[in-house]
């Protein structure tokens, strides 16, 4: 059997779960409920400013209440929430509380999948209450779902494509069609700030210069695909890096761009929002500023405003650039950013494009 790929991307045998399916549309809010965690995977990928740190996040932003997340959600048009972690386990109250506020605010479609260990026979129940949808445990063992399974929850299990881990992943695909696992998703094993010496000891490579893959775990996923096809009954899903950024990430950050651009915000193919600033203007002469701005050059209100946190004017692409050429004394940029709530800028143009020098107003 010759895998495709799908039209995202990745690869599936049998029905990709529900949870990916949103996902890979972008519709999926990411939370991060705690960087704890009691296991020390060595391929972890988790940042410095995650790992080990009990820090919650809504997407790219810090939260600290139930409300900042429902923020979030509204804010990217959200159609359900991926609970990860560090492991959400290790704050089951809170795991909880987090869980029952999106279905009771967001509504019972609201699709909620959780990442997780080994949970007891009475938290699986608690979940179940509390109407998770779907739980993915990490686990090479299959005792975990044979008990959330006969809780009756919806069970699978994401693990990395580690490159040598065929027999011990087909000996556990086995293992969990037994127990009643739904699905198995394999994602492709990447480099990151906190697990590059660990990878690099076991003799993992960059699959390229580009790419921060390790190099033979697409191989060995879709050979682990090639083989269930024909030797099981289970759906299995492999997440290639590349899905994650240019197809799941874009289209997340499209969704949260279409809910927070500013009317003279404009939004690219990528996701990202270009507008222009004027810099150069002491932080108590910003408001004097657009009003002179508005009245000499009838700009609509609209589209000038002042960012006193990072101490400009904002308007829109076009304005930015006639305005350049008008007004020598002060300083016009194009930014692109992320639509994120850390709106990181990625690219500065300096205005005006021909870049000659200015001469002395």
């Amino acid at each position: 059997m010759t895998l495709q790929p799908n039209r995202f991307g990745s690869f599936v045998v049998g029905e990709m779960p529900e949870g990916c399916r949103l996902c890979v549309r972008g519709a999926k809010m990411v939370l991060f409920l705690t960087g704890l965690c009691h296991r020390s995977c060595f391929y972890c990928p988790l940042s410095s400013l995650r790992k080990n740190r009990d820090v919650i996040y809504a997407n790219e932003r810090p939260i600290h209440s139930t409300r900042e997340m429902l923020k979030e959600a509204e804010l990217m048009d959200a159609l359900g929430t991926g609970i990860t972690g560090g492991d959400p386990s290790l704050r089951f109250r809170r795991l909880l509380r987090y869980l029952r506020v999106l279905k009771e605010e967001l509504g019972k479609d609201h699709h909620v999948h959780l990442y997780c260990s080994e949970l007891s026979r009475e938290r699986l129940r608690r979940l179940k209450e509390e109407g998770l949808d779907e739980i993915r445990f990490h686990t090479w063992n299959p005792e975990p779902v044979r008990k959330g399974v006969e809780e009756g929850l919806n069970c699978g299990v994401e693990l990395p494509s580690l490159p040598g881990s065929f027999r011990t992943l087909t000996k556990l695909l086995k293992e969990l069609e037994k127990v009643g696992c739904s699905f198995v998703n394999l994602n492709e094993l990447e480099f990151s700030e906190t697990n590059s010496e660990e990878l690099k000891k076991r003799g993992f490579k960059l699959k390229s210069d580009t790419s921060v893959a390790v190099k033979g775990s697409e191989e060995l996923a879709l050979r682990v695909l090639e083989w269930a096809s024909e030797n099981t009954e289970l759906n299995l899903h492999y997440c290639p890096s590349r899905l994650k950024d240019g197809v799941q990430l874009r289209n997340r950050l499209k969704r949260r761009a279409r809910k927070v651009a500013r009317p003279y915000e404009v939004l690219t193919p990528e996701g990202l929002l270009v507008k222009g600033i004027i810099t150069g203007i002491p932080l108590e002469r910003l408001a004097l500023e657009r009003r002179r701005l508005l009245r000499k050059y009838g700009i609509p209100p609209e589209l000038l405003s002042v960012n006193r946190r990072k101490g400009r004017l904002e308007t829109s692409p076009e304005i930015s650039e006639k305005l350049s050429e008008l007004e020598r004394g002060l300083n016009f940029a194009w930014v692109e950013s992320y639509p994120t709530f850390d709106g990181l800028e990625v690219t500065v143009i300096p205005l005006p494009l021909d870049s000659s020098p200015r001469e002395s107003p």
